[in-house]
Formats: C-alpha cells, sequence, structure tokens
C-alpha cells in the first residue's frame, strides 16, 4: 500500500524554523571539511598514475586501470549506500563512509609493503568505497540545509572547498610521492620507488579516523522531510514513486557522468601530457605542481559561482561553463607549446561549478526520494572509471593530444543540459 506525503510535510527547512538557521549554518561549516577531504584524496589520484606507471612500467591503457578501480566503486557501492544513508541518516551515513575511507587509506602500506599493483588497486577500490558514501551523504544533506532556490548556489560553495584540497593535492603529492620517487630511482632498489607512498596515505589514514570520531559527536540537525517514515511501504510524492521517474534527474545523471569522465580524463592526462617534447617538456615533478593551476582554478570558479548564482539561473551558468571549457580543450587540441598548457589548465576554472550545479539541479524537489536520488547521481560517477579508460585506449592508439577530443563531446551534453534537459 502506498503511503502519500503531502507536500507541506516537506518543507526542506522543516517544520519547526526556530534556531533552525544557526544549526543548519554550524553543519555547512563542519561540512566543509568532508569536501576538502575528498578533493584532496581523489586528486592525489592523477600523482599516483605517473608514478605507479613508472614503478611498474605500465602503458596508458594499464596505468588508467586506477581511475577505473577508484571511481568503478561509485557503480558498485553508490546504491547501496543510498540505501544506508536513507535508514542510518546523513550523520551516520557519513561516519561510516570516514571509517572506510579510513581503512582503504591503510591498505596502502601492505600495498607497498609487497609491491603488488593488483593489492594498490584493491586498496583503491576499499577507499573510493568510503568517499562514495560520504558524496552519497554529504551532498543532498548540503543541499536540503536551507531553501531549494539558494541549493545550486550552497552546494557550490562547500564544493568550493573540494577544489581548495584538488588544489593543495598536487603539490602534497609532488612533494611526498614524486620527487622522494625520483630520488629513490637514482640512489636505490626500484622496491624503495613503492614504499614511498606509504608515509602519506598513513597520514590521510589517521586523518581520516579523527574525522570519523569528530563527526560522531557532532549534533547536527536532521532533516525530517527526507526520512521515509514509511520506509516498508511505496512512497508516492507528486505522482512519483522513485526518483528515477523524474526526467531531469536521469538526465543529470548523464551529465554527472559525462562531466566527470571529462574532469578526470584531463586530469588523469596533465602530467604526461605536460612533459610531451612540443607541449611544455616538463619533469614529472614539475608538472605536478603546474596541476595545482588545473584545481585552483575550480577552486576560484566555485567560489564566483556561488555569488553569480544568487542572481543569474544555475542552468544558464551551467551552459556558459560547459561551452567555454570544449572551446580550451579544441585550443589544447590544436596549438603546442604556452598555449597548449595554459589552455589545458584553464579548464579547471569553467569545471568548477559543474558537479555541484548539476546535482543540485537534478536533485530538485525530490522530496523523500531525495537519497535514492543522490545514490543514482554518485552511480554515474563511474563516468570517472570509464571514460578515462577509453582516452587511454585513444591516447595508446592515436597519441594523447589527439585523445583529448573525448572530454568535447561531454561538455556537449552538459551544455544541453543547462539550456534544456534540466528543465524537463
Amino acid at each position: 500500500m502506498a503511503s502519500l506525503y503531502n507536500n507541506s510535510q516537506l518543507d526542506n527547512s522543516g517544520s519547526n524554523k526556530a534556531g533552525t538557521e544557526g544549526s543548519y549554518r554550524f553543519a555547512l561549516v563542519s561540512l566543509t571539511s568532508l569536501f576538502f577531504m575528498w578533493g584532496f584524496i581523489t586528486c592525489l589520484n592523477d600523482i599516483l598514475i605517473p608514478h605507479l606507471k613508472a614503478v611498474f612500467s605500465l602503458n596508458y591503457t594499464q596505468a588508467m586501470l586506477i581511475q577505473f578501480c577508484f571511481f568503478g566503486a561509485y557503480f558498485l557501492v553508490s546504491i547501496p549506500a543510498g540505501r544506508l544513508v536513507k535508514k542510518l541518516g546523513y550523520q551516520k551515513g557519513i561516519v561510516t563512509g570516514l571509517i572506510i575511507a579510513s581503512l582503504g587509506s591503510a591498505l596502502f602500506y601492505p600495498a607497498a609493503e609487497f609491491e603488488t599493483y593488483g593489492l594498490f588497486l584493491g586498496a583503491l577500490f576499499v577507499l573510493a568505497s568510503g568517499i562514495t558514501i560520504l558524496q552519497v551523504a554529504a551532498n543532498p544533506y548540503v543541499n536540503a540545509l536551507g531553501s531549494s532556490e539558494t541549493a545550486s548556489s550552497r552546494l557550490n560553495l562547500t564544493q568550493a572547498f573540494n577544489a581548495l584540497g584538488t588544489t593543495v593535492a598536487p603539490y602534497f603529492g609532488a612533494v611526498l610521492i614524486l620527487s622522494v620517487a625520483t630520488e629513490a630511482s637514482s640512489a636505490l632498489a626500484h622496491s624503495a620507488e613503492a614504499e614511498v607512498v606509504k608515509l602519506p596515505y598513513l597520514l590521510l589514514s589517521g586523518l581520516l579516523a579523527v574525522l570519523a570520531l569528530v563527526f560522531a559527536k557532532l549534533k547536527l540537525p536532521v532533516i525530517q522531510s527526507h526520512i521515509d517514515l514509511n520506509s516498508g511501504e511505496t512512497v508516492t510524492y507528486k505522482g512519483r514513486t522513485g526518483a528515477l521517474q523524474s526526467t531531469h534527474l536521469v538526465l543529470g545523471a548523464v551529465g554527472i557522468f559525462v562531466y566527470v569522465g571529462a574532469e578526470v580524463s584531463i586530469g588523469s592526462f596533465l602530467v604526461n601530457f605536460l612533459g610531451e617534447s612540443h607541449i611544455g617538456g616538463l619533469k614529472e615533478s614539475e608538472a605536478a605542481q603546474l596541476i595545482t593551476y588545473y584545481w585552483g582554478g575550480a577552486m576560484v570558479g566555485r567560489f564566483i559561482g556561488s555569488a553569480v548564482m544568487q542572481k543569474v539561473a544555475a542552468g544558464k551558468v551551467l551552459a556558459f561553463n560547459a561551452a567555454m571549457a570544449a572551446i580550451l580543450v579544441a585550443v589544447a587540441m590544436l596549438s603546442s607549446g604556452d598555449i597548449a598548457m595554459w589552455a589545458i589548465l584553464a579548464v579547471g576554472l569553467f569545471n568548477s561549478i559543474m558537479f555541484p550545479t548539476i546535482f543540485s539541479l537534478a536533485l530538485r524537489d525530490l522530496g523523500p526520494h531525495t537519497s535514492q536520488g543522490s545514490g543514482v547521481l554518485c552511480l554515474a560517477i563511474v563516468g570517472g572509471a570509464i571514460l578515462p579508460l577509453l582516452q587511454g585506449i585513444t591516447a595508446d592508439a592515436i597519441g594523447i593530444q589527439q585523445a583529448f577530443f573525448l572530454p568535447i563531446l561531454c561538455y556537449a551534453f552538459i551544455l544541453f543540459y543547462g539550456v534544456k534537459g534540466s528543465r524537463i
């Protein structure tokens, strides 16, 4: 028997508004640490790829298995994570995700000890499973902590701290992984190169464990409108019995798939692209530090986007950014030297608002189906596993520069979603 929700019961701000703004503000401030951490961890993959590619003598296709295992976890874990968060609530879901991510980081130690590429991939999968649960819990939580009109702006603001993590990570990785590995390869045995990842990931494991403890103790607001009070029954909201009956959510999932695929494809190839003799001819450690500009642009863009979307419709901003990103990738494909180098780095500025904007537009007006919708959207992050692998295969076949035509196709769909798809 279906349970029919009354729209008035589903005000995102809850029925009791006394003191709500203060508790929401505290929750948003607390959540920024999570967005920073998973941005930091995700971007470290861009450092791991050239490092493990050199250690294990991999081709581009084999190296892209790093992203395949990391983002493949989103495909396998997102739907169960959505059910978990629906059952436990946002806060307990966040704590669970942090614990699993801490365990995954710790597994890098035995992977380096045994010098086995498969163990590195397994550790990445466990780590990514924890990050997936964090994404499923934290993104809709931020979306719900205030009015629906400012949801895109709010999610962009917290995602700016995600971009801060991605900005810091390349420098951290360049100093603690790539530069140390360079010294090890010239002075020590081959095994020492694999071991340089032990300290960075043990530090991450400890930090994630501390965050899990902190979030277990915090008193965060409960979003009553997102709780399924009749979990054993089918819930009907605005004539829909599930999130997948909303066309704007389904198209949004495709948008997340192609966006993450494009962003990760570009980021994964940056070090090698900048090392090409006709582009920058840079050493790995030098190129890794330049990636800071790519992710730093995303951070700046999200702060700007958060302000702009207070005045301009989120769909219009999304379409403009997608068009600019496509143009810059095309310039990087068709040119060389500094022009190609800075064009590809500048894509980060226009990538900035895409993920949080698509996410918030897709979750619009889902009510009690929001957790399910978030799970679907996080499942679509598997684009970060599939498209970089396709680009790796293409790069092996026709060259790294020509392979960048794949992200251009992705941005074309995002432009469509901003102009029309999000409104269907």
